[in-house]
Parts: structure tokens; C-alpha cells; sequence
């Protein structure tokens, strides 16, 4: 018993300074400065400005607008993308369903597309979208800023479409996202290319092919697959989490 008290004691001393190792290391890992590119928050994280999230009714109409598909050759990007009947998929910040529809199509109906959001007003909409179209492979899962709630070890594919940029958590949302892949499952970034700059997005919410890289490329589970500029506007930029447990 006497133990047992020495130990509560120990651990409610304990409690605090491990709250304040985790904060140093979250105020180490992101920093506040001043804005400098058009739609950024002054957040910064490995010197990239973090963009401002977008939502709203603007943003539906430009997730849906007639001529994406010419813009962005979204057919393409799918066709990169290389799944296979069957497999399991998450669309993170899923917005519409615009990606999430085509990627149901793309699994069939033995697949499985996880659409997944922060908003649930969003998660309504692709809902609804859903339902007129008669998609049944779509689960609908509402994360948060440093976790998008996925399954562990359970997906074949991760891709985020025009959205990583935005993570206000983009270290945390990463490791999260590893832990739902497979060993061997991909985690595939789509950008709108930094590097380009008549692509007509702000910078703030365009990426390198380099800073893709430096930042996937902290989580010792992933490795490079490959990079795909073919695209009108973005870059796909996959990585892979290895089949062998990373040494820490």
C-alpha cells in the first residue's frame, strides 16, 4: 500500500513536467512569425508557412467547378494513383466527395473509401452527394487537427488532394496516418507545384517537390516511391511505409 502511495505521489509530480517537455517540443516544432506569402497564418513549420484552412460556401463551388477536370486532369491524377478492386483507400479533407467518388470507383464496390473530414458540415455534403449517386463503399469519419481517426494497419492508400498544406498539426497528422497504412501501403501527396508559378493558387498553398520531401521524410516509417509532375497544376508524390519496422 505504502508502494502504491510513493508511486501516485511520484506520478502526480511527474505529470507536470511531462506536459511542459510535450509543450517545448510542440513550440520547437512550430513557430509564430510574422505572414509573408498571400494565405498563410504566420505559422510556420520547417520553414514552411502553414496555409490558412478554406471552407465555405466558395470553396464548394471551386471544388465542384465545371472545368476541374480540364484544370487539374483529375482523371489522371487517379489513374496515378494505381489502385486496384478492392483495396482500401482514405481521401483526407475529403470536402464534396469530388476525389472520394472518383476513388470509389476506382476500388469498386468490394473496396472501401474512407472520406474523411474535419468539418462535418463537409461530411454532410458528401454524404448527400453519395447518396444521389449511390455509392455504398464510402465511410464517413470526422477527425481532428492531429488525428484524422482512421483504423491502425488497415489502408492501402492515403492520399491528400490540395490539403496538407493547410494541417494546423501537419508532424502529428503525418504520424497518424502512417499508423493507419499497411506495411506497404502508400501516403501520396498532391500539391499544386510551388516551383510553377503560373499556376494560379496562392503560394501559401502551393508545395515543392523538396519540401514535400523534407517533411514526409522525418516519419523514419516512410520511404520515396516516386514523382509525377505531369500534371497541369500538381505534383504526385508518393511515399511508402516500409514493410520492416523503422529504427528509432
Amino acid at each position: 500500500m505504502r508502494y502504491l502511495i510513493c508511486l501516485l505521489a511520484f506520478a502526480t509530480l511527474i505529470s507536470p513536467v511531462c506536459a511542459q517537455e510535450k509543450a517545448s517540443a510542440e513550440l520547437q516544432r512550430y513557430e509564430q512569425r510574422h505572414r509573408m506569402v498571400p494565405g498563410g497564418t504566420g505559422r510556420y513549420y520547417m520553414d514552411r508557412e502553414i496555409a490558412h484552412v478554406v471552407s465555405g460556401n466558395e470553396t464548394v463551388k471551386w471544388l465542384e467547378r465545371p472545368d476541374r477536370e480540364q484544370e487539374e486532369d483529375t482523371s489522371k491524377m487517379i489513374q496515378l494513383l494505381a489502385l486496384k478492386p478492392g483495396e482500401k483507400a482514405a481521401d483526407i479533407g475529403a470536402g464534396t466527395g469530388y476525389i472520394s467518388r472518383r476513388l470509389a470507383e476506382a476500388v469498386g464496390p468490394k473496396g472501401t473509401v474512407y472520406a474523411q473530414e474535419l468539418q462535418q458540415e463537409m461530411l454532410d455534403i458528401i454524404r448527400a452527394n453519395m447518396q444521389k449517386q449511390n455509392y455504398t463503399n464510402v465511410v464517413y469519419t470526422l477527425g481532428n487537427e492531429q488525428d484524422p481517426k482512421l483504423p491502425a494497419s488497415t489502408l492501402d492508400l492515403i492520399v491528400m488532394v490540395d490539403v496538407y498544406h493547410e494541417f494546423t498539426y501537419p508532424y502529428e497528422m503525418t504520424v497518424n496516418m502512417v499508423k493507419a497504412l499497411k506495411p506497404g501501403g502508400r501516403l501520396v501527396w498532391v500539391e499544386f507545384k510551388a516551383e510553377d508559378k503560373s499556376v494560379p493558387i496562392y503560394e501559401a498553398h502551393k508545395m515543392s517537390v523538396a519540401q514535400v520531401k523534407k517533411e514526409a521524410l522525418v516519419h523514419p516509417e516512410l520511404e520515396w516511391t516516386s514523382t509525377h509532375s505531369e500534371l497541369p497544376w500538381q505534383h504526385v508524390i508518393t511515399f511508402t511505409k516500409k514493410k520492416t519496422p523503422a529504427k528509432k
